[in-house]
C-alpha cells in the first residue's frame, strides 16, 4: 500500500476514536501529579508549590480558555453539516471558508490542543509536555490527512484552491475574514456544555489531588476551584433541564 494510501487509512480509523486520546491523557496527567505530590523528590516541584496553587492554575487555566475560545468561535460561525461530533464518517455540505478557518484549515484541532496543553502544564513536567505534543501530533496529522483527503475528493478544486493559502495549523492573521453567517449561539452551549464543565472538573481534580497530599483530606471549603466546579456542575445541569424541556436549544433552530 502507497505511504499516502496508508495516512488516509490510519487517518479514517483515528477519526472514529478522535476522543479517545484526551482520555489517556488525563489519566497519565492525573497519576504523575499524584505522584509528584506524593514523591518526597517531586514535592518541591510541583507547580502550585512553586508558584502558589492559584496563580500557575491560573496560568495554565488561561491557555486551555484560549483553546475553547477558538472552539466557540469557530463553530458558532459553522455552515450546517460540518465541524460536527460526528465519528463513524466524514460529513460536509459545505467549505467554510471564513472567520476561524480564514486563518488555518484545522481550528478545532488548534483549539484542542490549547485547551489540554493547559491541563499537561498542570503537572509542570517537562517531559509529560513534550510527549503530549508529540503524540497529539502525530495522533491529528493523520486524522488532518484524512479530512482533507475527503474534502479534495468531494469539493476538487475548490477546497484545493483555497487551501493554498491557509495554513493547516498554525494561524496566518493576515487572512483573516469576516464570518459569512450570524453567530450560532444556542447551538454552542448546546454542543459545548459537557467541554465547559469537564475542563473545570478536571482543573477542580487537579486541586483535591494537591490538597489531599497537603492536609491529608479532601477540600471542601469554598476555594477558588471547588466554586468553580459547583457553578459550571449547575451550568450544565440548567442546560440539559432545558433541552429535555423544551426546543429552545435545537440545533436546527439556531440560525
Amino acid at each position: 500500500m502507497a505511504l499516502f494510501q496508508e495516512f488516509e487509512k490510519r487517518g479514517v480509523k483515528l477519526f472514529k476514536y478522535r476522543g479517545t486520546l484526551p482520555i489517556f491523557i488525563l489519566v497519565a496527567a492525573l497519576a504523575l501529579y499524584a505522584y509528584q505530590c506524593y514523591s518526597p523528590t517531586y514535592q518541591n516541584a510541583v507547580p502550585f508549590a512553586t508558584l502558589g496553587e492559584n496563580i500557575y492554575g491560573l496560568i495554565c487555566l488561561v491557555v486551555s480558555l484560549a483553546g475553547l475560545f477558538i472552539r466557540i468561535h469557530t463553530l458558532g460561525f459553522v455552515i450546517p453539516n460540518t465541524s460536527g461530533r460526528n465519528t463513524h464518517k466524514q460529513i460536509a455540505d459545505g467549505i467554510n471558508k471564513t472567520g476561524m478557518y480564514s486563518l488555518l484549515r484545522h481550528p478545532l484541532y488548534l483549539g484542542n490542543f490549547l485547551m489540554w496543553l493547559g491541563i499537561g502544564m498542570l503537572t509542570e513536567n517537562l517531559w509529560f509536555n513534550i510527549f503530549f505534543i508529540l503524540s497529539f501530533w502525530l495522533y491529528y496529522e493523520r486524522i488532518m490527512y484524512a479530512e482533507e483527503t475527503f474534502l479534495i475528493k468531494k469539493f476538487g478544486d475548490e477546497y484545493t484552491t483555497w487551501s493554498k493559502d491557509v495554513p493547516p495549523f498554525i494561524p496566518k492573521f493576515s487572512n483573516y475574514e469576516k464570518p459569512a453567517l450570524d453567530f450560532a449561539w444556542r447551538k454552542v452551549i448546546r454542543q459545548e456544555k459537557s467541554g465547559i464543565a469537564a475542563l473545570f472538573i478536571v482543573f477542580m481534580l487537579f486541586h483535591q489531588i494537591e490538597y489531599y497530599f497537603n492536609e491529608g483530606s479532601i477540600d471542601v471549603t469554598a476555594s477558588l476551584w471547588n466554586v468553580l466546579f459547583i457553578v459550571f456542575t449547575l451550568y450544565i445541569i440548567v442546560v440539559k433541564v432545558i433541552q429535555k424541556t423544551t426546543d429552545w436549544l435545537d440545533i436546527e433552530k439556531t440560525r
